[in-house]
């Protein structure tokens, strides 16, 4: 039986160079080529590498591919916001989405099928838990969105990545962190640090474990100013509450000389978005290198959850700012398509209802 091929899409530089030294007795220029060609160029054929030897490519045919998700659909919002829906396996699906804005875009990505976090407020949290993803298949939402962009707005059309679709990255770190690296190096998308952004709903120990591997932008979800309402919006902080939480995101700061952590704040009308939670909310973060985004919620079928009124918005935002926060409201983009922010529910078949012996017949597809 033929040994499996690697998939060299989402091999960091160090392990690629590893690769082809071990591999195909290669030196680490051609490593330096390789990712040139699948990040930069967007080959996934190893004939379009016309720079490489012809043995070098023909050893890379036998031992090597780079294997990317399969799109199932494709949406376009009123907006120009797009969404895939991406094939992961035979049974699973994730979805990307992108957010053309003037002065940048910015694509949305998913770093597990499904989410375990259970926030009761967002769509993605009630389909349930499969796995993680791989490395291949975090980059590969990248890869492929820049194929379908190219064009658009020149070749530049992603200049941020948010880690905002679905699952909670820090609890696939193994993964997420050596897809950020592919992310930030000069040889493949060579983003900025602040221009890859890691949204947590606060795994504790893994923030502090990021801020010795990986400098990126981090966003927290925090969505309550207090611990009983968190708890019952974001059952994870039952585990680290929020004084410990926040102790990790200032630590996360200095170690990484970051300029501030952006606290993200889902507007739940008559549950989190009255005075008195702008004040205590005010009182956690003022003085501290902080963001607050307010984000109106986005229903979804089967919520029990209302948005914030206009005015309800607007009247928190005024107290949080009257008492030296930054506040920022998100704009809603790709709601019409179900793109928007807690909408993401892709194609999830859990298998903690499949070792129960519930079989999903007819998986819930929001594309």
């Amino acid at each position: 039986m033929a040994a499996e091929k690697i998939n060299l899409l989402g091999l960091p530089r160090a392990e690629l160079e590893q690769f082809v030294a071990d591999r195909l007795g290669a030196k680490p220029f051609r490593a330096r080529q390789l990712m040139k060609w699948i990040y930069k160029q967007g080959a996934h054929e190893f004939a379009a590498m016309t720079d490489l030897a012809k043995d070098f490519r023909a050893q890379l045919e036998e031992v090597a591919c780079i294997k990317v998700p399969q799109i199932v659909t494709e949406q376009t919002a009123a907006d120009g916001t797009r969404k895939w829906l991406l094939r992961m396996d035979e049974v699973q699906g994730i979805e990307t989405v992108y957010i053309p804005e003037p002065d940048r875009g910015t694509l949305c990505i998913s770093s597990q099928v499904g989410c375990a976090m259970d926030c009761t407020f967002c769509s993605t949290a009630q389909q349930g838990f499969n796995r993680n993803l791989s490395v291949a298949e975090i980059v590969g939402q990248v890869w492929l969105a820049q194929r379908e962009l190219k064009g658009t707005r020149g070749d530049r059309a992603i200049t941020n990545i948010v880690f905002m679709g679905m699952g909670e990255p820090l609890a696939n770190y193994r993964n997420v962190v050596p897809a950020m690296r592919i992310f930030l190096d000069d040889l493949s998308y060579e983003l900025s640090r602040r221009r890859v952004t890691l949204s947590t709903s606060g795994l504790v120990p893994q923030i502090y474990k990021l801020a010795e591997e990986c400098n990126v932008a981090l966003a927290v979800s925090l969505h309550a100013p207090n611990d009983a309402l968190r708890n019952e919006l974001v059952p994870i902080n039952r585990k680290h509450p929020i004084e410990e939480l926040l102790a990790a995101c200032w630590h996360y700061l200095e170690k990484q000389n970051g300029r501030s952590i952006t606290f993200e704040y889902v507007m739940l009308d008559g549950v989190n978005d009255a005075p008195e939670h702008a004040r205590q909310l005010a009182r956690l973060l003022r003085g501290r290198p902080a963001k607050l985004n307010l984000i109106p919620f986005n229903p979804f079928p089967g919520t029990r959850y209302k948005r914030s009124s206009v005015p309800a918005i607007l009247r928190f935002r005024d107290i949080l700012n009257d008492m030296g926060i930054i506040v920022t409201i998100r704009r809603t983009r790709g709601d019409d398509i179900d793109a928007a922010c807690g909408q993401l529910a892709g194609r999830v078949n859990d298998r903690t209802l499949v070792r129960l012996g519930t079989k999903l017949v007819n998986p819930s597809v929001s594309a």
